[in-house]
Formats: structure tokens, sequence, C-alpha cells
């Protein structure tokens, strides 16, 4: 641990002249990650000197207690220990959870897909609701979110709905919300007022670059169709669905959203590249899906990992064991507890498997 701080302090230091260049501006790509990487250092750089003040403060107090004979100037420096030790204690596990190393999928963009399960029409109503609750919450962000294929039902429910959004540290926020979202509440079809439980499911997906993963030509099937659902002008009138098979692994994807067959195509690419992406990643970080399942959960779209109880106006965690009640407002996009909650949980299970 302290070999690995004194590493990434020095680091720092570096940073600091380097980005003091002015020739670095010239090349934006460079400046934006060294400027990311200083902040990031910085935080560390903050909490140490932080601890190195405290720890001068206790020297401080310990001694004042040695040696004064006032037993009343005595007991207010131990009160004042005791409290430089909390807040040192403090400080230490906040440099603690800085030392774990950051996964380099979290400042990635996401593809999220929101599909109805079990619960027909109701099931199809909460799927709306959830992609209301992620947009809006994009929206608090600063994040941009793009539809990239749909499937309305006449109640203005959602079968299914793909949407990537991009903007900082997204995956970060957002990777844990793939499972399945259990809802507990009256339909807004049923006339006798009973209570029916519904499933949604969820995946969000790290969207890839296309250098850093190659799909070969050879190894597509692309097919061209007419749109089918509800749509305006020419959209059931021209060939501009496309489905894409990936022959390797067997994925297909398919876009219908847009009137251009180019733009549903580039949008199909996008989403294969994704769960393509997704797969590789899977193969090849078997530990790092290992800790996630010790953490909270093993991200699989077949675990239930929430359940919204509208009756009661409560929201239940079921991988952290956190339970709110104000429903109301998460639906509207306030979910920063619940994601920061996952955040915590996640970064404190890989504190302790580190230390382990």
């Amino acid at each position: 641990m302290n070999e690995r701080l004194s590493s990434l302090l020095e680091r720092y230091k570096e940073l600091s002249l380097l980005i003091q260049d002015p020739d670095l501006v010239k090349n934006q790509n460079k400046y934006r990650d060294l400027m990311r990487e200083y902040s990031q250092l910085g935080e560390l750089s903050a909490a140490q000197e932080e601890i190195d003040g405290l720890s001068g403060q206790i020297e401080d107090a310990k001694s004042l207690i040695a040696e004064e004979k006032d037993p009343e100037m005595r007991e207010l420096a131990k009160e004042e220990l005791r409290e430089l030790e909390l807040r040192i204690a403090d400080a230490e596990d906040r440099l603690k959870f800085l030392l774990i190393p950051k996964d380099p999928l979290d400042e990635k963009n996401i593809i999220m897909e929101i599909r109805a399960g079990t619960g027909g029409d109701e099931a199809a109503l909460f799927s709306a609701d959830l992609f209301r609750m992620y947009s809006r919450f994009a929206e608090t962000r600063g994040w941009k979110f793009e539809i990239m294929n749909s499937n309305e039902t006449e109640l203005g429910g959602l079968k299914e709905i793909v949407f990537s959004i991009s903007g900082n540290n997204v995956y970060e926020n957002l990777r844990y919300e793939s499972g399945v979202h259990r809802v507990q509440r009256v339909p807004a079809t049923e006339a006798s007022g009973r209570i029916h439980t519904s499933a949604v499911t969820v995946a969000v997906l790290p969207e890839a670059d296309e250098t850093e993963i190659n799909i070969k030509q050879e190894d597509l099937r692309i097919d061209v169709m007419r749109a089918g659902g509800p749509g305006g002008q020419c959209v059931n009138t021209t060939d501009s669905a496309v489905r894409i098979t990936h022959i390797p692994s067997g994925i297909v994807v398919h876009c219908q959203d847009e009137k251009s067959q180019i733009k549903n195509k580039a949008k199909a690419m996008r989403i294969l590249r994704a769960r393509v992406y997704e797969m590789e990643e899977a193969k090849a970080a078997s530990e790092r899906a290992e800790a996630r399942k010790s953490q909270i959960g093993t991200g699989d779209r077949s675990e239930r990992i929430r359940t919204y109880n509208f009756p009661q106006n409560r929201l239940t965690d079921h991988r952290i064991n956190l339970t709110l009640y104000k429903l109301d407002l998460i639906m509207q996009g306030d979910v920063a507890e619940l994601f920061d909650a996952l955040k915590l949980s996640a970064r404190e299970e890989l504190l302790r498997a580190t230390a382990s």
C-alpha cells in the first residue's frame, strides 16, 4: 500500500510539471487524459496532506498532555486528541478508497437496453417509467442520451428500448443497473384495484470504440426489411429497418427507428460492437467478474436486483439490503443516493478483497 501511494504521489509531482508545458495543449487528447489523471491524483495528494497535518497536530496534543501540569488544560488536550484521532481515521479511510485502482471501464459511455418481462402491458409501462427515470438522471448530470431502437405499445409502454448515454463516468454510475427490476403496483388497466407484480430486464453495456473491438465484415449477415409497428410517413414503406447477425457469437441486433437504412445500420453496429465487447470483457476479466459477483451481484440479466413497491412508496435493492421510502422521487430521476450506495458497497468489498 505504501509503495503504491509513494509511486502515485511521485506521478502527481511529475504531472504538475508536465501540464505546465505550453506545447501540451496542441495535443488535445493527451492534454485531456493528463488533466484527468492529474485531477484524480490531486484528490489522493490532498488526502495525504490532510493526514500529515493531522499527524502533526496529534503529536503536539500528546506532547501537551505529557508536559501540562494543569488538570483542566490536560483534559482539554485529551479531548482535542480524541477528536483528531477520529478525523485522521476518516482521512485514512478516504485515502484507502482513493488507492483502489479505478476500473478502466468506469469512464466509458454506455448502451442501455430495457425490455419488458413478465407482466404484459404493465411490464411495458414500467419499462417506459424506467427509461424516463434514467433519462432524467442523465439530464441532471449533463449527459447526452440517444434512442437507438424502440418498440412501443398502444398504451404508451415500451416492449423494448435501446439507447446510448454519453458523458463523464457514465458506466461507473450505471454499471450496477443490469438485472431484473421487479415492480409491485396496481396497473392502470386493473379495474378491481389488485396489486400486480411485473418484471423488466435491464442490461448496461460499456460502449466500445471501433479500435477496441475488431468485427470482420465476413462475420456479419445483414438483412434489410420494412420497419414494423406504429410509425409516421415512410417508416413502413421503405426497406429502412436493418438486422445484423454476428455469425461467430450468434448475436442479433435490429434497428428500425430511423427512416434511413444507413443510419439504422450505423446504430445497429454500435449496439453489436458493445455486445461483442461485453462478451469479450467477460472472458478476459474473470477476476474482475468474480469481484463484482462478491460485491453486489453478477450483473447477470436474470438476477433479480431490485423491487419497486408503489403502494408503500418503497424501493429495495436486494444486493446491498438498502430500502428507501421515496419511490415517487426516485422515479423522477432522484437516484443519486441509490447509485452512490451501490458504488460505495462495491468499493468497500474491493477494499476488503485487496486487504486480505
